[in-house]
């Protein structure tokens, strides 16, 4: 194994990535599997450097004055300052070999002239470029930066031009050079970033081109399925029912009331407004923050419905037209978003939904933040009709089985089942600033997949145990209910700990009740926690909800799968979104990602997975 060369603490010259320039940097940390030194800039940036790009402070200074007496006629005192400091004395012809030194004496002397720049403070990250992979920056800073970053190689050029110019008639060449330089690195940094078509996720064009069938069939299947007095898996519902059983203009109606009422609680100008992350392009989008509000006066509507005896159970004797007149609004949401983003800027659109194809761009979503003025319709969508409809079902549900079994009171199996959801959404609205840092706000475009997503799969297939529980009623004794409940808390706890973990320590790294926590710096300024429930799994946030789902599905029995359904699907989902988060993280942050997974090699199940 090579010895190190440079010790920690030591303050060196390191070499900007991507670029011949050194800036005073002091080593952190040594890599003994990479043979990489993690460096600290001045600005607080975090790099890992090979040897190579490292050089001494004493070292460095000796080259600088090398090169400005390199040439042999500057030692001459008694030479005229007009004279360029390579021309011989006046009758004296130099040699093929004495010119061939001195352009390479030259040569040296500009070269180490340009390592010798005085330390300009970097106003980007590079997350890729020490890593091996194409350079690709990611801003960390206000608009004062991305002006900064536009000036940054004229004022090199002008601090090269007032300090190392040699004599006043090299001016002009000096100046040819420079510029001549600039415009290669430019023309470099232009093919650089010419974007290159984005990898296809979900099967690419034929896989996303079937689940546009696949998933609203799923959820057609299950509904029937649950309607059956026997829902095993080899008996298959009649594949055709009556078309007056899938659609009814009236229910159709109901469900736009629905979805335009929660539209207008939405528009309230109550709870607090923020800022989301920053765009590409600099810019934060603004977000009120009022889903529990809106929570709230729903609840107030359904209570003013009852006190008109309103039978809630309407939803339950018309479930799966609402399922249809579900999924056809969202069919039809999906088209206006992809017609309206064919219009929408370059900067606007999705990174993984700009892929070029129509089917593909059509289900994943081609533009990021569709807005209708400051109504923002992927962040309305992902938690107010879908998730608070949940909830809204659920209920119905239970009001059905008490009229369809005359019961005085529920089950203690929908009991429970209403509980631990309603439980999971008011924890969603509760914390709903904290979905504006998912992938699904920050990555993905709004398209059929995350409009389907939540206005149908959320509600209609999210309710399935309380929907199954109404025609295959389960009786669970108080101590079975108890252990239930206790399953349910604990997967609770890890995933809202974990989640509060990981949003106190982004929101403020330096609090004195998060010093216990160790972490990996990274190039991006971010740290990756290796000690607490992110040090025990990468991903105990999916842990937990995992442990919930199955908690949620214990009550229904094990007589049929059917209810199982949920915690299958979700353990696949999950899975699948940990990939992507693997592949999203390991382009971000690059070897300090691979440094994490050595620390904290279980993804989501520990000892397991």
């Amino acid at each position: 194994m090579p010895s190190r060369k440079f010790a920690d603490g030591e303050v060196v010259m390191g070499r900007w990535p991507g670029s011949v320039l050194y800036y005073e940097v002091q080593v952190t940390s040594y890599d003994d599997v990479a043979h990489l030194y993690i460096v600290k800039y001045k600005d607080g940036t975090e790099l890992a450097l090979k040897e190579s790009d490292i050089r001494s402070q004493s070292s460095f200074k000796h080259r600088k004055s090398q090169s400005s007496s390199s040439s042999p006629a500057r030692r001459s005192s008694s030479r005229s300052r007009s004279r360029s400091p390579g021309r011989p004395g006046r009758g004296r012809r130099r040699s093929a070999s004495q010119s061939r030194e001195h352009k390479d004496d030259k040569k040296k002397a500009n070269q180490e002239t340009s390592l010798a720049l005085p330390v300009l403070k970097p106003s980007e990250n590079n997350t890729k470029r020490y890593n091996g992979e194409p350079e690709s920056t990611e801003q960390n800073d206000t608009s004062r930066r991305v002006l900064e970053q536009k000036l940054k190689p004229d004022l090199e050029i002008k601090h090269v031009l007032e300090q190392y110019s040699l004599r006043p008639r090299k001016d002009e060449k000096k100046k040819e050079e420079i510029y001549s330089e600039k415009k290669i690195v430019t023309t470099v940094k232009t093919i650089e970033k010419v974007p290159s078509k984005p990898e296809l996720e979900f099967g690419g064009r034929i896989g996303t081109f079937l689940m546009i069938f696949f998933l609203p069939a799923t959820v057609f299947f299950l509904l029937l399925m649950c309607k059956q007095d026997d829902p095993s898996l080899m008996n298959f519902p009649p594949l055709l029912p009556a078309l007056e059983s899938l659609w009814e203009t009236r229910v159709f109606g109901v469900f736009l009331l629905w979805f335009f009422f929660q539209a207008l609680l939405y528009l309230l100008p109550i709870g607090k407004v923020v800022e989301g992350l920053p765009l590409s392009n600099g810019r934060k989008l603004q977000y009120r923050i009022n889903g529990l509000y809106a929570f709230i006066l729903t609840a107030a509507a359904l209570g003013i419905l009852f006190y008109f005896e309103f039978e809630l159970h309407y939803l339950y004797d018309h479930f799966m037209q609402f399922a249809v007149s579900a999924a056809a609004f969202s069919l039809v949401l999906s088209i206006y978003l992809y017609v309206r983003s064919l219009r929408a800027p370059k900067e606007e659109l999705a990174p993984g939904g700009n892929s070029g194809y129509f089917i593909y761009d059509f289900f994943t979503g081609h533009e990021l933040n569709p807005r209708i003025g400051n109504f923002d319709l992927k962040y309305f969508c992902e938690l107010r009709p879908g998730l608070i409809g949940w909830v809204v079902i659920n209920l119905a549900m239970l009001l059905a089985e008490m009229k369809i079994h005359n019961l005085s009171v529920p089950s203690l199996s929908m009991i429970l089942v209403n509980s631990f959801q309603l439980l999971y959404v008011v924890d969603a609205l509760w914390n709903e600033e904290a979905i504006l840092t998912t992938m699904d706000i920050t990555h993905d475009g709004f398209g059929f997949m995350l409009a389907f997503g939540d206005l149908v799969w959320v509600p209609f297939v999210y309710s399935l145990q309380a929907f199954y529980l109404v025609g295959h009623p389960t009786a669970i004794s108080w101590p079975v209910a108890a252990a239930i409940t206790l399953l349910n808390c604990v997967g609770y706890y890890i995933f809202r700990s974990a989640n509060s973990q990981k949003n106190n320590f982004r929101r403020n790294p330096s609090d004195p009740k998060l010093a216990n926590l160790k972490f990996i710096p990274t190039a991006t300024g971010k740290g990756l926690l290796v000690t607490g429930w992110w040090g025990f799994v990468r991903h105990p946030n999916y842990l937990g909800d995992i442990i919930m789902a199955l908690a949620w599905s214990l009550p229904c029995g094990f007589n049929h799968i059917l209810p199982y359904f949920y915690v299958i699907y979700f353990i696949c989902l999950l899975v699948h979104r940990e990939a992507r988060d693997e592949h999203h993280c390991k382009q971000k942050y690059g070897l300090a990602w691979e440094r994490y997974c050595q620390r904290v090699p279980y993804r989501i199940f520990p000892y397991i997975y």
